[in-house]
Formats: structure tokens, C-alpha cells, sequence
């Protein structure tokens, strides 16, 4: 019952860490109070950066089979501002993608128990977590357990005055065009970008005033309407809510945060699932040595605060500045997607929210 390491969530930044983790020789036991696979609202675009952190925790397999996206529109009113993504991104759902890394954390020795709630976390190294199935000690943990963990000392903030909600579903659509496509509107915006099979995955980010359902989404805007009307759902319609943007926490009280437990960005910039992979593998790099005697829970927790600081955090704060200017009045949007088309200013904007590798957008 007692472990190196604690990681409560199995999701892309859970896993991640876990097998970091257990790749560096850690005993660790990997928390998940649902059970894989499942579908979850989320744009299942990976940017390249993504793609390398997949192929680096060993899913070359599932990497090689993605479809790959190269290209990038962007629907605002009757404009549009299209560029091509180089290298290009990739497409894997979510209920295949989390399954994958659950079953490669396995694989690579960590203890993997699913339909187990994490309850609450006392100590502070050695730490104890209380579940639905009894206590377990660890010297260090990690939750990566979403954005609105009930396992934080401190409560997130909800500056917004609007509530709002992110709706998913899979449909079928044949002959779809192979780029990822936003569609903004007045209340939010729609991501839609091609799977495999024939299905594309349409992903909204919504003012909960603006639509109650995915068919009211869908109708939100005109170019959208006309594309999805031939559309046939082949997936459950999941939603979630409320999606809140408030700064970034990478550390509490020793416990490190990873994924949308430290963070939730902006989902149209489409770093989302890189930055849970990269926060999870950083997290668990962080504590390697403290299983080994080298360094203190307290010394790991400021090497990974310092590392998200200066690597992650400014991430969102520039993508909360795209979100604004995506959100400007209708009477400067024209002008704003003028802008966009130049090709100085959209590499400029894709660097400033992506961490990691290299990517380049060109008109």
C-alpha cells in the first residue's frame, strides 16, 4: 500500500507521468475514478509538438495510424483566414488516445487501477490518499485529476460573468476537407476536423445562453449549418461545464498539478493535450530523484513551479489574448481577420501558444 509516487487521474497528463515515471525505475500507482475507453469533450487536434511527446512515451503505433492535418481555416462572419500547419498535426480521439496511454503506463509497470476515487490527500511527504477503496502512502504525489479537482487546498476563481459549456460529438461525413476548421460566432465558436472512417469530431466552446445542444450549436453559424446538414451522429453528445480560465497553479503544499489540474487553455489554440502530456512527463522528471534520497519533495516541487513558470505559464496568457481578440466586436472582425491572413503575424501567434517544438504556420 505504499508507493514513490501517487498520481490521481489517468488521463493524457496522468499517464504521462506515469510512465516517466515508471520508466525511471518508480513504484507508482495510477489512480482513475472512471473507466477506459470514453469519450470527452475535447478538440482531439494534436499539434506536432503533441505528436513528438506520444511517440517519445512509446504510442509510435498509434501516432503513425493518426490522420495527419496540414492545414488550418478559420470562419469568421463571411471571412475567412486559412494557413498551412508544417510540420503537420494529428487526429486521435479521445476514447481511443486515453486508453492507449492507460494501457502503455501499464506496460511500462505502474499500477493502473481504474473505478477508484481519490477522496483526499493529507501530509506532506510522506503524503497519504484516501479512496474509495482505502488509504495509500507515497512518498510524492501528482494530481492530475481535471481542472475542477475536489482535491485542491484552494478553490479555482470564476471571474467570467458568462457560464460557459463545451459540447462533443462524432459524426459521419464523407469526403472531409483535411484541415482543422473553427467557426466563430457570436456566444463562442465550433472546431471541426476529419477522424478516421469517414467521421469528423465537432467540438464547441459555447456561452451556455447561446445553445442548449449540439443541433443548436451546429446552427450557430451559416457555413457550419450548411456543412453538418448531411451530417450523421455516429457518438454520444458529451458536454461539460463550466469551463473557467483563471492562472495557472503548477504546486500546492508538495502536491505538483499537471493538465487542467494546474491549467485549462484556451481550446481553440489547440495545445491543449501537448500541454497535458508536458506538464505530466515534467512533473514526474521533477520527483525521479526523490525516491532515490537525492532530492526533497519540497526541492522537487520548486524545480517543477520554476520549470511551469517559465515554460508553460506564458502559454496562457497569450492564448487568453487570442481569445480576446477572437471575441472582438462584429464591426472589427473583417479588419481583425484582415490581420490574420499575414503570414509574419500568424507564425508570430502560433509561437507565442506553443511550447516545445518547432511549428510554423504559412499562408
Amino acid at each position: 500500500m505504499s508507493f514513490d509516487l501517487i498520481i490521481i487521474g489517468g488521463g493524457p497528463a496522468g499517464s504521462a507521468a506515469a510512465i516517466t515515471a515508471a520508466r525511471a525505475g518508480g513504484h507508482v500507482l495510477l489512480l482513475e475514478r472512471g473507466r477506459f475507453p470514453r469519450h470527452k469533450v475535447c478538440g482531439e487536434f494534436i499539434s506536432p509538438e503533441g505528436v513528438a511527446l506520444l511517440a517519445g512515451l512509446g504510442l509510435d503505433d498509434l501516432v503513425r495510424r493518426a490522420p495527419r492535418i496540414a492545414h488550418a481555416r478559420i470562419f469568421a462572419e463571411t471571412s475567412i483566414a486559412e494557413a498551412a500547419l508544417s510540420p503537420p498535426a494529428a487526429a486521435i480521439s479521445r476514447y481511443d488516445l486515453d486508453q492507449a496511454l492507460w494501457r502503455r503506463a501499464a506496460e511500462c509497470g505502474a499500477d493502473c487501477r481504474e473505478l477508484l476515487e481519490a477522496r483526499a490527500i493529507t501530509g506532506s511527504g510522506p503524503f497519504t490518499v484516501a479512496t474509495s477503496a482505502g488509504a495509500f502512502t507515497a512518498r510524492a504525489v501528482i494530481n492530475a485529476s481535471g481542472r475542477w479537482s475536489n482535491l485542491r487546498r484552494s478553490r479555482l476563481a470564476q471571474p467570467q460573468r458568462e457560464k460557459w459549456v463545451g459540447w462533443k460529438a462524432h459524426f459521419r461525413e464523407p469526403d472531409s476537407p483535411p484541415s482543422v476548421d473553427l467557426y466563430f460566432f457570436a456566444g463562442g465558436y465550433c472546431g471541426v476536423q476529419p477522424l478516421t472512417d469517414g467521421q469528423v469530431n465537432a467540438c464547441a466552446m459555447v456561452q451556455a445562453a447561446a445553445a442548449n445542444s449540439m443541433e443548436q450549436v451546429l446552427a450557430l453559424h451559416p457555413r457550419l449549418a450548411e456543412r453538418s446538414r448531411a451530417w450523421q451522429q455516429v457518438s454520444e453528445t458529451v458536454a461539460t461545464s463550466p469551463l473557467v480560465f483563471a492562472p495557472p497553479q503548477a504546486e500546492e503544499g508538495g502536491v505538483l498539478f499537471a493538465g487542467d489540474a494546474a491549467g485549462f487553455i484556451d481550446p481553440f489554440v489547440g495545445d491543449g493535450i501537448s500541454l497535458a502530456l508536458r506538464s505530466g512527463a515534467m512533473a514526474a522528471e521533477a520527483l525521479a530523484e526523490v525516491w532515490e534520497g537525492k532530492r526533497s519533495v519540497a526541492e522537487a516541487a520548486a524545480i517543477y513551479r520554476g520549470q511551469y513558470e517559465r515554460e508553460l505559464r506564458p502559454l496562457f496568457r497569450n492564448a487568453g489574448w487570442l481569445r480576446r481578440l477572437a471575441s472582438v466586436p462584429r464591426a472589427l472582425r473583417r479588419p481583425v481577420m484582415a490581420v490574420l491572413r499575414s503570414p509574419r503575424v500568424t507564425r508570430f501567434l502560433v509561437g507565442r501558444t506553443r511550447g516545445g517544438a518547432e511549428c510554423k504556420m504559412r499562408s
